[in-house]
């Protein structure tokens, strides 16, 4: 943890009395980015998560998923908390053992397009553009991709998709350049607002997506592993307050902990790779 020194006999005194913690674990979240970012968003959580473990949580900043892969490979990190589409690769490249999943209220994607525009069902797509957020995003990107596929549209055979950011895409929406946009639940409700001249409705909204989730590197001794995933199942309550103390992580509001995680719940995951043409072995766009 971060900790302010006031001086060397406060600390003496400090550490004297503090208990003994067991074991210190390094956690890192694969889509915050640098040091600065991980302490606001998961500080509280952190001082939570010893308290229900009893064990020295430090939080250790990844750089980007590849990195992230590398730090678990390496015994830099113990514990990484992920998003579906690159846990199924860090899957592959690590061989993590699960530890909970993180619930996200209302997180799957969807299809966009004008209210009063020319496409009123998926199958207008047909001959045209559908643009993708975030490159390899979950919601924004593989999952709307698959949301058409599951409604028999294949992609750069049936319409042409093009990766874009989100604002610029809705731009070419409203010019009639493009006929419709990948996006979660969450940036609909975004762009409502930054155009509230503009009607949107969506013509196509896939199932829930799988759990955000907390993973362990697979050569950690199993009963740090356990004794983890029974303070998510036992104080999860807790764990989430501090969760969302963070103000990037309201995302989780509403959600649970879930410790009864399976690999094959992201199978789902796997087949939105192979609808866009990328295995798993690799990170899209990175």
């Amino acid at each position: 943890m971060f900790r302010t020194l006031i001086g060397a006999s406060a600390l003496a005194s400090a550490l004297a009395c503090a208990p003994a913690l067991a074991e210190t674990l390094r956690f890192g979240v694969t889509d915050l980015e640098g040091m600065e970012a991980l302490q606001q968003e998961c500080g509280a959580f952190e001082t939570a998560l010893e308290t229900a473990t009893g064990h020295d949580i430090e939080l250790f900043a990844v750089s980007s998923r590849t990195s992230a892969v590398e730090a678990i490979n390496q015994g830099q990190v113990d514990l990484i908390l992920t998003g579906p589409a690159e846990y199924v690769v860090i899957k592959e490249l690590a061989d993590p053992v699960i530890v909970a999943g993180w619930q996200r209220p209302n997180y799957y994607a969807q299809v966009v397009t004008l209210a009063d525009g020319p496409v009123k069902s998926v199958q207008d797509l047909r001959g045209g553009k559908v643009t993708f957020g975030s490159i390899g995003s979950t919601s924004q990107h593989l999952g709307p991709a698959q949301v058409l596929a599951d409604l028999g549209l294949k992609l750069d055979a049936d319409y042409t998709g093009e990766i874009i950011s989100r604002n610029v895409a809705v731009e070419a929406l409203i010019r009639g350049d493009v006929q419709a946009v990948g996006m979660s639940e969450g940036h609909l409700k975004s762009i409502r607002e930054a155009f509230p001249e503009t009607a949107f409705t969506v013509i196509a909204r896939g199932r829930d997506l799988p759990n955000d989730i907390l993973v362990a590197r697979r050569d950690l001794a199993p009963e740090l592993i356990e004794s983890v995933r029974k303070a998510f199942a036992e104080q999860g309550e807790v764990l989430m307050a501090a969760v969302l103390q963070g103000d990037d992580n309201q995302k989780y509001n509403g959600g649970f902990f879930f410790t009864d995680i399976d690999d094959s719940h992201y199978d789902y995951v796997r087949s939105m790779y192979a609808t866009i043409g990328v295995d798993t072995k690799s990170f899209v766009g990175e």
